[in-house]
């Protein structure tokens, strides 16, 4: 099976610089806000390269997911659209009803990622007090919802989390979206392996994605079911390996200690067991953020969500790329600083490598 790569579209905002400073400001020229025209930029640059989707978050500090990608369907013809949707926050019904219109005004370009959530201050802004575990199993119960809404059949359902009485989607859209759930954890793998499509994990070291894929197959297989799997990275990629490094090292010379160590305080805190792991791979130490040949930690030391990017020459990145797809990963998910440039930079540079090699399908630039 080919790869099927997503991008990232910024709807918190882009920019040159990976995090803030310890008081709060960003050096000057170095952010982009969210707004419309430079969201469509972004999804323009993702769907002439021919990516298969992009990646729309969500978050305390994004724009609503579901109103940025419908607004960029009209613009774009291509890409799909892989909205973040966190479960309790939305009735599984009416999430469903959401998706189906979504795939008739897109031309069924709709896929979701279920985001259970890692952050506990996070999720409790938004008034959601239950535990690690217990979002977990009320993800679980979401998702068969969700699929028994698809059918487009009235039913009923009762379970820890949801009572339903007469659940119906009245206009089920004949493609139903592709489920990508991400996870570390147990938990994670027991709810994509009986509900998902894809599980998802942050990008480590090759040894750790095999166990990934290995220990997510067993759970799979243990319920009948096949699940296929991915990861996300960020992207520096340049003509040369010394150009791409350079750019990393900039990155890495505009965090702080302090707010280095800020950030690794937090992280040690963190419910998610995919955030403990990144900062597990350096440990809050700048010496060793090169944890496998072009697999660079430097993110994780400030930023949360995914610490690890692919740094290299456009060569030492396809590379690498065609690594992670022979251990079974499916699909890929890229960020990059900022994501218009980056996209050029790795559509032309990478993407014709990955397509001549056969590990990406289809054709280049609309």
């Amino acid at each position: 099976m080919t790869l099927e790569l997503h991008w990232f579209l910024p709807s918190h905002g882009d920019g040159r610089e990976v995090a803030k400073r310890v008081d709060g400001t960003i050096p000057a020229g170095a952010r982009r806000d969210p707004d419309p025209a430079y969201l469509t930029q972004v999804a323009l640059a993702a769907d002439r390269f021919g990516f298969s989707g992009m990646l729309v978050p969500f978050g305390m500090f994004c724009e609503d997911p579901w109103v940025v990608a419908a607004a960029l369907a009209g613009s774009t013809s291509r890409i799909r659209f892989m909205i973040a949707l966190r479960p309790g926050l939305v009735s599984p019904v009416l999430a469903a009803q959401a998706a189906a219109t979504f795939q008739r005004v897109s031309g069924g370009r709709l896929q979701l990622n279920i985001v259970t959530g890692g952050d506990a201050d996070e999720q409790r802004r938004y008034g959601d007090w239950l535990d690690h575990d217990q979002r977990y199993a009320r993800t679980g119960e979401f998702l068969e919802v969700f699929h028994r809404a698809w059918s487009g059949e009235r039913f009923d359902f009762a379970g820890d989390h949801y009572r339903i009485s007469g659940g119906l989607v009245t206009r089920p859209h004949p493609v139903r979206p592709l489920v990508l759930l991400g996870g570390s954890s147990a938990a994670a793998r027991q709810v994509a392996a009986r509900h998902a499509d894809v599980l998802l994990a942050w990008g480590e070291a090759p040894a750790a994605m095999t166990h990934f894929v290995a220990r997510g197959t067993s759970a799979a297989a243990e319920a009948g079911r096949d699940l296929a799997f991915g990861t996300r990275f960020h992207v520096i990629s340049r003509d040369t390996s010394a150009e791409a490094w350079r750019v990393a090292r900039r990155l890495l010379d505009g965090m702080e200690p302090e707010r280095i160590a800020q950030a690794q305080r937090r992280f040690a805190a963190s419910e998610s067991e995919g955030q403990r792991r990144m900062a597990a791979l350096h440990g809050g130490r700048t010496d060793r953020l090169e944890v496998h040949p072009n697999v660079w930690a430097g993110y994780g030391l400030v930023r949360p969500g995914v610490g690890t990017a692919l740094v290299g020459s456009h060569e030492e990145v396809a590379e690498r790329i065609a690594e992670y797809h022979a251990l079974g990963l499916t699909h890929l998910i890229l960020s990059a600083q900022p994501h218009v440039e980056e996209a050029y930079a790795f559509g032309e540079g990478v993407l014709p490598l990955l397509r001549e090699s056969g590990v990406v399908a289809g054709h280049g630039p609309a």
